[in-house]
């Protein structure tokens, strides 16, 4: 076999990488200090669609919404889906159909999970209809309407479909935890709380900063939930908006603004690169 050998098997993913990441990525940077638009070129520009970015209040309502989805669904995901896969962690018939059951939602989809609560939560869907079936309101809930409601509503979605899937990653952890932990813990007394809070914890705290990283990054960027919800207005008003949607918005149709949408673009990647190096450096402190 010839030195050069290897790299024929790496020559597609490299041309893969090249055409569909890194030249889209570094087209996005030239856009983005141009007024180019879908039908015209345009020309250099500098700073101007960042200016314009920064001052424009749209901009302002998503980064709004989009941090408040990150910080509120963040810690539900890493919380959340240990829990749950404390509670299925048995090698058991009827404990492997829970486990099924629970991850269904993470093979359906964010489209379809938009689908199933837009209709359930609707003004004539089935949660309104069981709430005031049992007298516990006399007017439907606005779940699609109030801006507030919309976007907590679209977090109940997301945690709906992600609980599965991290489940799936901490049953991985749990298993790599020694079962002696926990008859010493219960041997000096703890009981299932604590056990969690000494041995589980601990035990799993390098994947629950991979979900926090994971959660964080897909949260601020969420898209399916909200644009399913609002049926892709953002809300009353464009009020429930996110960045990604707006980056839709903006960069999409004959009137896509394509300079813009590329500035806004790479400002949400700097946000995102702040929140990964401050989850990074969180954790190396941590260790240390």
């Amino acid at each position: 076999m010839k030195p050069w050998s290897p790299w024929l098997f790496l020559i597609i993913p490299i041309i893969f990488t090249l055409v569909f990441t890194i030249y889209p990525f570094l087209n996005t940077i030239r856009l983005s200090f141009t007024n180019s638009t879908l039908l015209r070129t345009g020309k250099f520009v500098g700073l101007s669609q960042y200016s314009a970015v920064l001052a424009d209040t749209k901009v302002h309502t998503a980064l709004l919404n989009s941090t408040i989805y990150a910080l509120c669904m963040a810690p539900c995901m890493v919380i959340l889906p240990l829990i749950l896969a404390v509670l299925v962690n048995k090698k058991t018939k009827i404990m492997s159909f829970f486990r099924t059951a629970f991850y269904v939602p993470a093979v359906a989809g964010s489209v379809i999970s938009g689908l199933i609560w837009t209709n359930m939560m609707s003004a004539k869907g089935l949660v309104n209809a069981i709430f005031m079936g049992l007298k516990w309101i006399k007017e439907p809930i606005p779940f699609l309407q109030d801006r507030w409601l919309l976007l907590f509503s679209a977090m109940l979605v997301t945690i709906w479909g992600g609980l599965g899937y991290y489940m799936v990653i901490y049953l991985a952890a749990l298993a790599n935890i020694d079962d002696s932990l926990y008859e010493a813990a219960s041997i000096d007394g703890a009981g299932p709380v604590r056990q969690f809070i000494s041995v589980t914890m601990p035990g799993c705290r390098m994947t629950m900063v991979l979900i926090l990283l994971l959660s964080s990054i897909a949260a601020f960027r969420v898209f399916n939930e909200v644009y399913m919800l609002t049926g892709g207005t953002g809300g009353m008003g464009g009020k429930d908006v996110t960045m990604s949607m707006l980056i839709m918005r903006e960069g999409t149709g004959l009137t896509a603004r394509t300079g813009y949408a590329s500035a806004l673009s790479i400002i949400m990647f700097f946000i995102l690169g702040i929140i990964t190096s401050i989850e990074f450096y969180v954790q190396r402190k941590a260790d240390n």
